[in-house]
This record gives C-alpha cells, structure tokens and sequence, in this order.
C-alpha cells in the first residue's frame, strides 16, 4: 500500500528534512499569488519565440528550479480526502480504508475526527478538496542508469492550459508539429516480432522526423511499455541529439506504485524512484522510458482511468494551439494510435472519431484492434451483431462470457458508427506500407482526414503543405500532395519556399524547385530582406551584420536600431570577397523602396516580428527583382555554412565557377574570425570542396574548348561584383586551382603578353638592351598582325609585355642602387651633384606612387579606412620604411650642408679681413 503524504506547511529550514536527496540546496521564498494569478496564452506563440523567452528567464540551472518551486505550488493543486468514512471494502492487507481507498493515518489529521460532515455520506463533490501540489521535480530511475524525466502531480480539474504552460515554459518543450495519442491494451500482450519491430521503428521515426509528442498513459505495462522500449532502442542507435524524443506518460496518481518516493513539497530534484514490477500488486509503475510524467490525482486510490478526461481535454486544447516555426503557421493535429485493448479502447476510439480525430489501427495487434480492422473494409450493412459476436468469441475467449447481449449490441453500434467514418480511419496491415511504414500511415491518416473534409479546397491543400513542411516529410509532400489532384501555381509556393529555406529543408527547397518556382520571380529585394532578418542569431554573419547597424546608429546619433537592408549586407560581403569587387547590393539614393507585390493567399505566417504574408501583400507594379537571384540564395546559405542547401542552390547558377570561387573566399574569411573550432573546420572543409567544384567546372570547360576555357578565366562577372574568377581565385589563394594545368597556361601567355611563350629569356633582355633587334625575327609574336618586320605596334608589344615590365623593374631598380652607391662611395661632395638631384627626383617618384596608392579612393570609403588597407600590406609597410629612412638621412646630409657652407662663408670672412687689414 502506498503512503500518502499529509498536507503540513513545509518552512525553508525544514527542506532537508522533507526531501533529503535536494542536499544543501539555496533556499526559496514562495511568490505572492498575483504573480501567477494569468498564465500567458500560448496559442499563437512561436517555439523559438518561447525558447527564447525561456533562456532570458532563466539565466542558469539553479534559477529555473527556484521559479519552478515558487510556480507550481501556486499554480498546480493536488486532491486530498478531508473527511474519513469507513468503506465496506479492505486494503490488499485487509486493513479497514476510506470511501476513497486510503487508510485512515494516510489522511489529514483533521479528516478522522468527528467533523462538521459527521454522519453525512461520502461525498467526492464535498469531501475532496484541492490543495497545493506536494510532487514535482525531476524524476530518476534507480538502477536505471541516468535516466531522468520531468514529473508533476496534478488535480483532476487542473485547467489544460496550465499544463501546457508548464512544458512549454517550464518543462522547456518545444510546441509539437504533431500530437501522437497511443492507446490501446493497459497490460501486457504478445505481438508478433516482425509487426513489433515495424510499429517501434514506424512509430519513433515519425516522432522524430516531424518533431511530435508521444502521449500513453506513461505506466510500465502494456502498450505503453511497448512505446517506451521503442524510444529506448531508438535511443540507443542514435546520438545525443537525434534521440530526442518527447513521450508523455499520463497516468493516474492514486494507481502509481512507490508514488511515496515523488513526494516532496518543495520539489525533487531529483526524486528517487524505483520501479518494481514484482511487488507493485493491483497498482502500476510508471515507465522509465518516458521523459515527462503528469500524474492526475481525483484524491483516491486504486482507481483507474481517472486520467483519462483531463488526457482528452489536454489533447484537445494542444490541438487548438498554432505553432509558428521556419515561416510556417500551423494548428497542430492529433491523431490517435490504437495496439490492441479492450473495452475503455473501444471508448477511446469511438471518442476519437466523434470528435474528428484520425485513428490509425495496428492489426494483428490483438482484440479491439483487429475486431475492428476485420470489418473496417466492410459495408456498414455488413456489421451485423452476430459478426461482432463472433469476432469477439474469437479474439476475446478468455473474457468472452463477460459479454452479454446488450453489451454486444452497444458495440456493435458504436463499431459501426467508426467505420462509417472511413474518412477519419486507418488500418494499418502488415505489408500493405512496406516493412517499417507505420509513419507513412500515419501521417496519411492526417491528410485522408482532412482531404474527406466539407472545406476542402486550396486552403486545405495549403495546410497539408505546411504539415508536410513542418514535419520535414518531404516524401510524404511528393506521395500525397504533389499529385494529378490538385494543380499548384509556382506562385502558390513562394511561402512555404521562403519557410524551408529559413528553417534550413533542402530537399523541399529542391521538390519546390522542381514543382515550378522560378527563382527570378521568387527572390525579390523584400525577399532577401526577410530572409537575412531571420538568419539565426548564432550565425558568425548575422554578428557581423549587427556591427554594421551599429556602427550606422552611431554615425547617425539614432536612439533606434536600423533595420537591415541589402546595402548593410553587401557591407559586409565587400570585406569578405575583398575591395576588388564592387558593392554587390548598391544603396538606394531613397530611403523608400518599391516593395513586394506576389500574392501568397491562405497562410499566415509571422517569424521573429517579420510577417511574411504581409511582405507578400502589396501592390502590382512595384516589385524589385535583384540582378542574380541564385547568387543571392547561395550567398545567405553560405555565410550561415548550410551545406546541403547551398549544393542545391549552387547547381542552379549559370557562372557556377565564380560562384564556386566567390563561396570558397567567403567562408574561408568567416572561418578567421570564428571562434568556434569545429564551426571553423567545417567552414574550411565547405571552402576546399567549393574550390575542387571550381576545378571540375573548368577542367571540363578546358577538356572541350582550351581558348574558350581561358577566356572564363577572365571574364568580367556582372554578378559577382564586377571581378573576374581569376581573380577570385587569387584573392582566396585557392592554390589547387591556380595550379591547374590550363591557369598555369594562360598565366603563361599573359606573362608573355603578345609575343610568343617559347621565346627564350636571354632574348628578351637582349631585345631589352638593344631594342632594333624587335624588327627583325629575333623576337616572335602570337599574332599575324604584327609579323612585318616594319610593324610599329612590335615596339609597344614587347615593352608592354609583363615579362619585359617586370625585368626593367628590376633593371631599374638595380640601375638605382648602383647610381646611389656611386654618389656616396665616389661622388659624394658637400654641395650635391646633378647625380645627386638625380637620386632625389627618382625618389620623389616613388613618394608619389605610395601617395597615390593611399589616397585612391574610388569606391569612397574614407581617408582611415583606405589608410588601414594600405598599411596591412607588408611591402606597403617596408616601402613606407625605406623612404623614412631616406628622408632622415636627406635631412641629415642637409644639416652638413648647411655647417659645410657657415664654415665657408667663415673663411672666406677670416680671409677678407686679413686682405683688408694689409
């Protein structure tokens, strides 16, 4: 028998004595009831949105358990008996107990003696009343290894609101984009392995995949104890966060086994629970495999079912809720799961689909189940009462005598108004989905219900893609909503296209793709807008963009951030590509753009603040379109380094090199200045396979056509800022490509520029010191034009040649070491020499080329900031050096100079004088 605890007001300083497992822990101060007296309405709160409001409001660990020991307590109530009346049945020990099934010393002191209520009969309405709840917290499962859940006792009557304010805000759920009610035979049954193991693997994959709740009656027995293995395997195969599965046992508190040790009035954390099925007896215990417990207390006990009314209100009130996520606003659907059971199933089925519930029955899972799978097939007419007696005889012998004439009849009535509901039923048969598609069953059951609908139509159609799109189901869109049924619009995918791209679903993005949607018409400027608003926050490039606003508010003196538009963007991306490209995003001379103007009726989608169906709602005749709406597309999907995505969009590009080489540059300076290592991997390890994707373009290109192939190289690229791919590459030092067998050749010929490459270097220095020899054939060029020997062009041809530039650099270069060494070593007199002067005009020259390097200013960034590229070039640094220390020692040598011509004026005085003097 288990031992309820009394209702005692429990004081800080006695928290220890009450729940010792909580230790030392900091002590807390009940909240004043106004505090909690409104619990938010959730229904049209985005999970992120929740997420993050959760994380602001609880800092750390220890915070969220002390709001969560001041909230429940005020908030959650438990049911407690107030008045002890002897009931004519004993406890399993033949002790005497209450009309409610506890002992006498298992209730309030005052409740066993003579009170106001003395010699009135038992009465729940008037003799149970509501309290604070006395067991929350954590729960673990001892010798269970670290398995550790959520657990809450709560009255029957609690408001499902609450509840579901406390998983989504507490608990930290996120809201579901399906809810999956499991029901079926509360004890222990056989199923056939091979249908067993489908039904685990089906009925996790589909939680999994489209984020869903699991909902049972969370006892250790039956099919609960079947959802809870299935969640432990699955578990066990995956990693930490791919087996996140959220499954909710709802059972009733009074029927909980060893509930005693989840007592605690100031909240376990944890509470130790030991499962032990041997000795539970007439009463349950609760499933280790399930991550949350809500245990529903009416104030008596060993009776079941009585969770079962404030379970159908839950549901029902989870399935009103919109949940708003990747742009996509949905109602969240319910369908119930039926594995064998019994009477209350039949109940529970027959409720369901009243209700308009969709119901997916797994036969060959025993009784109930195939009672009704074995006739779901039939015409009502068929269902006779002697049918129904007969498949009962068959699949209930045990318990058949138990089943009268009237109590056949009123089932055969109620099975025969579920199969009526055809529309709202699926059975699931062994090999009819293929081995392990019991989550295509299911989510059909979702889309056959809603289809059968009096609304149906393109809302309904919409709403089925947005499910699809929530659940990340992307063969389930193909199979059941991209079919000869319905005829989409390219322009009736434009949302829910925005919505996959921002919660990152490439293979919807792809299926959209293909279903018609042209990217010219998709990608607007409001697009791009939107879709950088909703980049997420932890994106290196979202920081960084950030910075920009800042800077901006600042230069400004505004007391509003400003929004983001695509000339803060392009901000940022000039310093990624490098200032060898031009602004890819110009900004506008006005501050008021034209805007949006691509209807997207029927669905409402609102993310982070941004709404955009109403990005979608504007006039015609004013919409923006950007030059390249694939570069812009693969340009936000690399910055946020969303692999998968980018691949796709990349395959879309027509200058698919330079797109190749601009992504690889961008992510290699991302990955500078991430601080993250494994982020700053994967950015580098993205930038080598852009680079190697570069590679193959051209070593393709270059394989049919070596002339053509070359001129890509530098091909002036509208889109990607007016640069070309050779430069790209450069600006990247994607060295695997500059190696490339045919760069190498090109560079070769730009090296030699007109002349031919297999003219020999001894030849041009040659040519260099004695230039008529151009006029003859000691020098070949490439074109035919200049091939006569009295060719005036010959002369500019090789002097504009880099391979001669860069000689007479050299040759000029030393020319002026030598000339300075001979002035100070040979020439150096105290008044200069024209060979001197000579020196200081040629240094003169190359003040002025620094000079004009630093003040070049055409894209008018600024005085500091052209300084600040200057002087992160190391040579820029070291020619800036040497003319310092040039202009030091000029001053110097004018100092002597000057003493040089004071001593000489003095002689000539001393001598003028003495002259005078005789």
């Amino acid at each position: 028998m288990a031992v309820r605890g009394r209702h005692t007001k429990v004081l800080p300083s006695q928290l220890n004595k009450v729940c010792p497992e909580r230790g030392d822990g900091p002590t807390t101060h009940p909240r004043e009831m106004s505090d909690f007296e409104v619990v938010p309405n959730l229904q049209q709160s985005s999970s992120s949105v929740a997420k993050g409001q959760r994380k602001a409001h609880f800092p750390s660990g220890s915070n969220e358990k002390e709001n969560l020991i001041s909230w429940i307590p005020e908030n959650i109530r438990k049911k407690e008996c107030t008045y002890f009346v002897e009931s004519s049945q004993t406890s399993d020990s033949g002790r005497v107990v209450c009309e409610c099934g506890y002992l006498r010393e298992q209730h309030l002191e005052d409740a066993a003696k003579p009170p106001l209520f003395l010699g009135k009969e038992w009465d729940p309405n008037r003799h149970i009343q509501e309290m604070p709840t006395d067991a929350f917290g954590d729960i673990h499962f001892t010798g269970l290894g670290q398995k550790t859940g959520k657990y809450v006792r709560v009255s029957s009557d609690t408001p499902p609101r609450v509840i579901y304010h406390l998983m989504t805000q507490h608990w930290g759920l996120d809201a579901p984009n399906l809810l999956i009610s499991v029901t079926g035979g509360a004890k222990n049954f056989i199923m056939k392995p091979r249908l067993k193991n489908i039904f685990r693997q089906g009925l996790v994959k589909v939680a999994q995949t489209t984020g869903a709740w699991i909902i049972t009656g969370g006892s250790h027995a039956g099919v609960m104890k079947q959802v809870g293995e299935a969640v432990r395997d699955f578990v066990l195969s995956c990693s930490y966060k791919e087996g996140d599965v959220v499954t909710i046992g709802i059972a009733t508190w009074g029927t909980v086994y060893n509930r005693e040790s989840l007592i605690c009035p100031m909240g376990g954390f944890p509470a130790e629970y030991v499962l032990d099925e041997e000795n539970q007896g007439s009463l349950s215990c609760l499933d280790s495999n399930h991550s949350h417990f809500i245990l529903v207390d009416d104030g008596t006990h060993g009776r079941y079912g009585v969770e079962i009314p404030l379970r159908t209100r839950l549901e029902k009130f989870i399935s009103k809720q919109t949940k708003v996520k990747g742009g996509v606003a949905i109602k969240i659907p319910i369908v119930c799961v039926v594995l064998e059971g019994g009477p209350g199933t039949l109940d529970t089925i027959y409720n369901a689909i009243t209700n308009g519930t969709p119901c997916v029955i797994v036969e060959g899972s025993g009784r109930v189940a195939d009672v009704i799978a074995q006739v779901a097939g039939l015409p009502v007419s068929e269902i006779t009462i002697a049918l129904i007696r007969k498949k009962l005889s068959v699949l209930f012998h045990d318990t058949y005598e138990q089943f009268t004439e009237g109590r056949v009849v009123e089932w055969t009535k109620k099975i025969q108004d579920i199969v009526r509901s055809r529309q709202l039923l699926t059975i699931f048969r062994e090999g009819k989905y293929g081995q392990q598609d019991v989550d295509v069953a299911i989510l059909q059951a979702l889309f056959k219900a809603s289809r059968n609908q009096d609304h149906f139509g393109r809302e309904n159609w919409d709403h089925q893609l947005k499910l699809a799109v929530a659940w990340n189901r992307v063969d389930i869109a193909r199979s059941e909503i991209f079919t000869d049924d319905y005829e989409w619009k390219p322009t009736d995918l434009h949302s829910v296209m925005a919505a996959a791209l921002i919660s990152n679903k490439p293979e919807f993005v792809k299926l959209f793709v293909e279903q018609g949607v042209r990217l010219k018409e998709f990608v607007t400027w409001d697009t791009l807008v939107y879709l950088y608003d909703n980049m997420a926050p932890s994106c290196l490039f979202h920081s960084k963009l950030q910075k920009v606003l800042l800077e901006e508010k600042e230069h400004t003196a505004s007391s509003k951030m400003p929004r983001i538009q695509l000339h803060h963007v392009s901000q940022v991306l000039r310093e990624l590509l490098g200032r060898s490209t031009q602004p890819l995003y110009p900004k506008p001379k006005h501050t008021e753009r034209p805007r949006l103007s691509i209807p997207v009726p029927h669905i409402k989608l609102n993310v982070q603040g941004s709404s955009l169906r109403s990005l979608y709602k504007r006039t015609s005749g004013r919409v923006t379109f950007t030059i390249d709406p694939v570069r812009d597309l693969l340009i936000w999907a690399v910055v946020q380094s969303r692999k998968e995505l980018a691949e796709i969009i990349w395959a879309q590009s027509q200058d698919c090199m330079a797109a190749a080489l601009a992504c690889s540059k961008i992510l290699k300076e991302l990955a500078k200045e991430e601080e993250d290592t494994d982020t700053t991997d994967e950015m580098l390890a993205l930038a080598e396979q852009y680079e190697h994707k570069a590679i193959g373009v051209f070593t393709e290109c270059y394989r049919k056509d070596e002339e053509r192939a070359q001129k890509l190289l530098v091909r002036v690229s509208e889109a990607w800022g007016k640069t070309t791919c050779l430069q790209l590459a450069l600006e990247a030092k994607n060295m695997n490509f500059v190696s490339h067998g045919g760069v190498q050749a090109f560079l070769t010929k730009v090296w030699w520029g007109k002349m031919c490459v297999d003219n020999g270097l001894w030849r041009v220095i040659v040519c260099m010191l004695f230039f008529p020899l151009l006029y003859t054939s000691f020098i070949a060029f490439r074109e035919k034009k200049m091939q006569p020997m009295g060719c005036l062009t010959r002369f500019r041809a090789f002097f504009t040649a880099p391979v001669v530039i860069f000689h007479m650099n050299i040759l000029s270069y030393f020319t002026f070491l030598l000339l300075f060494a001979y002035v100070l070593m040979v020439d150096f007199q105290p008044s200069p020499s024209w060979w001197e002067y000579l020196i200081y005009f040629w240094l003169f020259s190359l003040v002025c080329e620094e000079i004009r390097q630093l003040l070049h200013d055409p894209d008018g960034l600024g005085a500091l900031k052209m300084a600040s590229l200057y002087f992160k070039d190391f040579w820029n640094k070291l020619d800036v050096g040497a003319i310092v220390v040039f202009i030091v020692g000029l001053t110097c040598r004018g100092g002597v100079f000057h003493a040089a011509a004071l001593t000489q004026h003095s002689r000539e005085g001393h001598r003028y004088c003495r002259n005078a003097s005789l």
